[in-house]
C-alpha cells in the first residue's frame, strides 16, 4: 500500500516519546524548516493554521514562538497525542480533526498557514491550495514543503528513506504523487496565490542519536521549500 495515512494513528501513543527512529525523523525536520521559514515571517501574535499537524511537532514549535495555533489533521488519534501534549506543556493549541479539502474555518481566518509533509499526500491538492487561498486573510502567507517528482527524488525518498534506511516506513509515500515545483506554482496561482521563494531541504548532519538533521539547501529536486502570498486586495477566493 502506498501514501499509507494510517501510520500517523498506528504511532500516536509514542509520538512524543522519541523512541521510533521516524518518529524522530519528522521532529528533526521541524527546525531545519523553520530555520528557512522564520526568516519568511514574524510568527508572534499571528493566527497560523498548521494543515496535516499530526501530533503537533511543528504547532508547538510555532507556539512557542508566539503565533496563536491551530492544527488540523485527519488522524484522530494523532489528534488526542497533541492535544494531550500541548496541555502537558501549558501550550494553548486548538487542534481540530479534518481535511485540507474541507476546512472547517470562516473565510479569512488567518495570518499564515504551514502545510509541510502533506501536499504530496492529499486527494485533490487544487482543493487543498484552494481552501488555504479562501481561509487566508489577504496579504496573508502560505508556507510549505514537499516532494519534487523525477527519478532522484523516488530514489532517495522510497528507495533509501523508506526501503533500505527505514528513515519512514515502507509505503509511506507514493511517488505518483510528488509534485514538480512548476506544477505547484501553476496550482497556487490558478488558487489565487502568489508563488514567492523556494529553497531545498535536506540532509545537513548527525546528531547523538546517529539520526540525520536537517536544514535548508540550494538543491530543489529532492526536497523542496517555498512561500506564496495572498494578495493584499484579493477578494473571496472561490
Amino acid at each position: 500500500m502506498r501514501n499509507d495515512l494510517t501510520i500517523y494513528d498506528k504511532v500516536a501513543d509514542r509520538w512524543w516519546s522519541d523512541d521510533i527512529r521516524w518518529v524522530r525523523t519528522l521532529k528533526n525536520l521541524v527546525p531545519g524548516r523553520l530555520k528557512w521559514f522564520d526568516g519568511q515571517i514574524d510568527w508572534q501574535g499571528k493566527a497560523v493554521l498548521d494543515l496535516g499537524c499530526a501530533g503537533g511537532f511543528m504547532a508547538e514549535a510555532l507556539a512557542l514562538r508566539g503565533a496563536r495555533v491551530t492544527g488540523i489533521d485527519p488522524a484522530t488519534d494523532a489528534i488526542d497525542a497533541a492535544r494531550a501534549h500541548a496541555r502537558e506543556g501549558g501550550l494553548r493549541i486548538g487542534y481540530d480533526v479534518g481535511v485540507g479539502e474541507a476546512l472547517p474555518y470562516d473565510s479569512a481566518s488567518f495570518d499564515a498557514v504551514v502545510c509541510v509533509d502533506v501536499l504530496e499526500h492529499v486527494s485533490d491538492l487544487p482543493k487543498v491550495l484552494s481552501e488555504v487561498a479562501r481561509t487566508l486573510r489577504p496579504g496573508g502567507m502560505f508556507l510549505f514543503d514537499t516532494i519534487n517528482r523525477n527519478p532522484l527524488a523516488r530514489l532517495a525518498t522510497i528507495t533509501i528513506a523508506e526501503d533500505i534506511l527505514r528513515l519512514l516506513p515502507r509505503g509511506t509515500h507514493d511517488p505518483a504523487m510528488f509534485i514538480k515545483p512548476a506544477e505547484l506554482r501553476a496550482a497556487m496561482q490558478l488558487a489565487g496565490l502568489v508563488p514567492g521563494a523556494t529553497t531545498g531541504l535536506g540532509p545537513r548532519g548527525i546528531n547523538r542519536r546517529l539520526d540525520l538533521t536537517f536544514g535548508p539547501l540550494p538543491l530543489t529536486s529532492i526536497l523542496y521549500m517555498g512561500i506564496a502570498r495572498k494578495p493584499v486586495d484579493a477578494g473571496s477566493v472561490a
